[in-house]
Protein backbone atom coordinates (compact mmCIF):
# COMPACT_ATOMS: atom_id res chain seq x y z
CA UNK A 1 0.00 0.00 0.00
CA UNK A 2 2.88 2.69 0.67
CA UNK A 3 4.66 1.57 -2.30
CA UNK A 4 1.02 1.83 -4.19
CA UNK A 5 1.38 5.30 -2.60
CA UNK A 6 4.66 6.70 -3.36
CA UNK A 7 4.75 5.43 -7.18
CA UNK A 8 1.37 7.18 -7.89
CA UNK A 9 1.98 10.41 -6.24
CA UNK A 10 5.68 11.12 -7.19
CA UNK A 11 5.27 13.15 -10.38
CA UNK A 12 8.91 13.30 -12.24
CA UNK A 13 10.65 16.36 -13.61
CA UNK A 14 9.96 15.17 -17.58
CA UNK A 15 6.82 14.96 -16.31
CA UNK A 16 5.99 18.90 -15.79
CA UNK A 17 5.47 21.55 -18.03
CA UNK A 18 8.49 23.62 -18.23
CA UNK A 19 7.24 26.79 -19.90
CA UNK A 20 3.94 26.74 -17.81
CA UNK A 21 5.14 29.53 -16.00
CA UNK A 22 6.52 31.45 -18.57
CA UNK A 23 3.08 31.12 -20.43
CA UNK A 24 1.23 32.56 -17.24
CA UNK A 25 4.10 35.12 -16.28
CA UNK A 26 3.60 36.63 -20.17
CA UNK A 27 0.19 37.41 -19.83
CA UNK A 28 -1.17 40.90 -18.37
CA UNK A 29 -1.67 39.68 -14.20
CA UNK A 30 1.07 37.20 -14.10
CA UNK A 31 4.09 39.82 -14.42
CA UNK A 32 4.91 39.52 -11.18
CA UNK A 33 4.60 35.68 -10.75
CA UNK A 34 8.27 35.09 -9.97
CA UNK A 35 8.20 37.62 -6.86
CA UNK A 36 6.50 35.34 -4.28
CA UNK A 37 8.42 34.47 -1.28
CA UNK A 38 5.74 32.12 -0.38
CA UNK A 39 4.59 34.13 2.54
CA UNK A 40 1.21 32.77 2.74
CA UNK A 41 -0.87 35.98 3.31
CA UNK A 42 -2.56 35.24 0.64
CA UNK A 43 -4.09 32.13 1.85
CA UNK A 44 -4.27 34.05 4.71
CA UNK A 45 -6.97 36.47 4.06
CA UNK A 46 -8.29 34.69 1.70
CA UNK A 47 -12.00 33.67 2.76
CA UNK A 48 -12.78 30.82 0.91
CA UNK A 49 -9.27 29.27 1.21
CA UNK A 50 -10.60 26.40 3.78
CA UNK A 51 -12.65 25.00 1.18
CA UNK A 52 -10.28 25.55 -1.58
CA UNK A 53 -8.36 22.11 -2.84
CA UNK A 54 -5.26 23.87 -3.47
CA UNK A 55 -4.48 27.31 -1.43
CA UNK A 56 -3.64 30.62 -3.45
CA UNK A 57 0.25 30.41 -2.22
CA UNK A 58 0.13 26.82 -3.39
CA UNK A 59 -1.34 27.59 -6.69
CA UNK A 60 1.67 29.76 -7.27
CA UNK A 61 4.14 27.70 -5.87
CA UNK A 62 2.36 24.58 -8.54
CA UNK A 63 2.46 27.34 -11.89
CA UNK A 64 6.04 28.26 -11.02
CA UNK A 65 6.95 24.72 -10.41
CA UNK A 66 5.41 23.21 -13.93
CA UNK A 67 2.25 21.51 -12.26
CA UNK A 68 -0.02 22.58 -14.81
CA UNK A 69 -2.30 19.63 -14.71
CA UNK A 70 -2.85 20.05 -11.10
CA UNK A 71 -3.32 23.81 -11.97
CA UNK A 72 -6.06 23.44 -14.35
CA UNK A 73 -8.01 20.45 -13.04
CA UNK A 74 -8.28 22.48 -9.73
CA UNK A 75 -11.32 24.03 -8.40
CA UNK A 76 -9.45 27.21 -6.73
CA UNK A 77 -9.65 29.51 -9.38
CA UNK A 78 -13.26 28.60 -9.56
CA UNK A 79 -13.84 29.10 -6.14
CA UNK A 80 -12.11 32.86 -6.12
CA UNK A 81 -14.25 35.42 -4.93
CA UNK A 82 -12.37 38.11 -6.90
CA UNK A 83 -12.52 39.95 -3.13
CA UNK A 84 -9.36 41.47 -3.80
CA UNK A 85 -8.07 40.84 -0.21
CA UNK A 86 -4.68 38.38 -1.29
CA UNK A 87 -3.84 41.15 -3.94
CA UNK A 88 -4.11 44.27 -1.58
CA UNK A 89 -1.89 42.56 1.15
CA UNK A 90 0.62 40.81 -0.97
CA UNK A 91 4.02 42.43 -0.02
CA UNK A 92 5.15 41.43 -3.45
CA UNK A 93 2.13 43.21 -5.24
CA UNK A 94 1.36 39.96 -7.04
CA UNK A 95 -2.22 40.35 -8.96
CA UNK A 96 -3.40 37.09 -7.61
CA UNK A 97 -6.77 37.50 -8.38
CA UNK A 98 -6.12 38.63 -11.79
CA UNK A 99 -3.48 35.07 -12.26
CA UNK A 100 -7.07 33.13 -11.29
CA UNK A 101 -8.79 35.12 -13.61
CA UNK A 102 -5.91 33.81 -16.04
CA UNK A 103 -5.96 30.47 -15.11
CA UNK A 104 -9.69 29.82 -16.14
CA UNK A 105 -9.49 31.54 -19.03
CA UNK A 106 -6.59 28.73 -20.10
CA UNK A 107 -8.56 26.07 -18.68
CA UNK A 108 -11.59 27.11 -20.46
CA UNK A 109 -9.63 27.61 -23.71
CA UNK A 110 -7.65 23.69 -23.02
CA UNK A 111 -11.14 22.30 -22.52
CA UNK A 112 -9.28 21.48 -19.13
CA UNK A 113 -11.38 21.92 -16.08
CA UNK A 114 -13.46 20.27 -13.14
CA UNK A 115 -15.92 18.86 -15.14
CA UNK A 116 -19.57 19.26 -14.61
CA UNK A 117 -18.53 21.81 -11.92
CA UNK A 118 -21.59 24.40 -11.58
CA UNK A 119 -19.19 27.48 -11.28
CA UNK A 120 -17.69 26.48 -14.84
CA UNK A 121 -20.56 25.85 -16.67
CA UNK A 122 -22.01 28.91 -14.80
CA UNK A 123 -18.46 30.77 -16.31
CA UNK A 124 -18.85 29.34 -19.45
CA UNK A 125 -22.51 30.07 -20.17
CA UNK A 126 -22.49 34.10 -19.31
CA UNK A 127 -19.57 34.20 -20.99
CA UNK A 128 -20.95 32.82 -24.38
CA UNK A 129 -24.32 34.82 -23.54
CA UNK A 130 -22.25 38.03 -23.24
CA UNK A 131 -20.62 37.37 -26.91
CA UNK A 132 -23.90 36.38 -27.96
CA UNK A 133 -26.78 38.72 -26.91
CA UNK A 134 -24.37 41.48 -25.11
CA UNK A 135 -25.66 41.08 -21.60
CA UNK A 136 -26.71 38.27 -19.09
CA UNK A 137 -30.52 36.85 -18.74
CA UNK A 138 -30.20 35.47 -15.69
CA UNK A 139 -33.11 33.04 -15.46
CA UNK A 140 -32.58 32.36 -18.70
CA UNK A 141 -28.85 31.49 -17.83
CA UNK A 142 -29.74 29.20 -14.89
CA UNK A 143 -31.96 27.35 -16.53
CA UNK A 144 -29.41 26.23 -19.10
CA UNK A 145 -26.94 25.51 -16.17
CA UNK A 146 -29.62 23.28 -14.37
CA UNK A 147 -30.27 21.68 -17.26
CA UNK A 148 -26.66 20.76 -17.88
CA UNK A 149 -25.68 19.76 -14.14
CA UNK A 150 -28.88 18.12 -12.90
CA UNK A 151 -32.20 17.85 -14.67
CA UNK A 152 -33.76 16.62 -11.10
CA UNK A 153 -32.38 20.20 -9.74
CA UNK A 154 -34.40 21.92 -12.52
CA UNK A 155 -37.29 20.06 -11.64
CA UNK A 156 -37.61 21.08 -7.70
CA UNK A 157 -36.79 24.51 -8.55
CA UNK A 158 -39.63 25.27 -11.43
CA UNK A 159 -42.15 25.80 -8.71
CA UNK A 160 -40.13 29.07 -7.30
CA UNK A 161 -39.46 29.58 -11.19
CA UNK A 162 -42.94 29.62 -12.34
CA UNK A 163 -43.87 32.17 -9.41
CA UNK A 164 -41.04 34.71 -10.44
CA UNK A 165 -42.62 33.81 -14.15
CA UNK A 166 -46.21 34.80 -12.81
CA UNK A 167 -44.92 37.94 -11.20
CA UNK A 168 -42.56 39.54 -13.88
CA UNK A 169 -39.32 38.66 -11.78
CA UNK A 170 -37.80 36.72 -15.04
CA UNK A 171 -38.08 36.23 -18.54
CA UNK A 172 -37.72 33.26 -20.60
CA UNK A 173 -36.67 34.97 -23.61
CA UNK A 174 -33.13 36.36 -23.33
CA UNK A 175 -32.32 39.97 -23.16
CA UNK A 176 -30.25 41.71 -25.91
CA UNK A 177 -28.57 45.16 -26.15
CA UNK A 178 -29.26 46.71 -29.07
CA UNK A 179 -25.75 47.59 -30.57
CA UNK A 180 -24.40 44.13 -30.54
CA UNK A 181 -22.20 44.57 -33.83
CA UNK A 182 -20.48 47.28 -31.82
CA UNK A 183 -19.86 44.72 -28.67
CA UNK A 184 -18.21 41.76 -30.98
CA UNK A 185 -15.73 44.78 -32.24
CA UNK A 186 -14.66 45.83 -28.98
CA UNK A 187 -14.64 41.85 -27.77
CA UNK A 188 -12.94 40.80 -30.97
CA UNK A 189 -10.34 44.05 -30.59
CA UNK A 190 -9.52 42.74 -26.75
CA UNK A 191 -9.05 39.22 -27.71
CA UNK A 192 -6.30 39.99 -30.35
CA UNK A 193 -4.43 42.25 -27.79
CA UNK A 194 -4.78 39.03 -25.39
CA UNK A 195 -3.38 37.08 -27.93
CA UNK A 196 -0.69 39.36 -29.01
CA UNK A 197 0.61 40.13 -25.44
CA UNK A 198 0.78 36.23 -24.87
CA UNK A 199 3.66 35.58 -27.64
Amino acid sequence: MAQELTTKSVLYERQLDANFANLIQSMPGGENLRRCIQCGTCSATCPFSHVMDYTPRKIIYLIREGFKEEVMSSFTPWLCASCFSCRVRCPKEIKITDLMYLIKREAIKDNHYPQKAPIVLLTKESVKMIHKNGRISESYLMGIVLLKVSFLKLLRMSGLGLKMLLTGRFTLIPEKIKSRGELKKILAFSNKKVEENSK
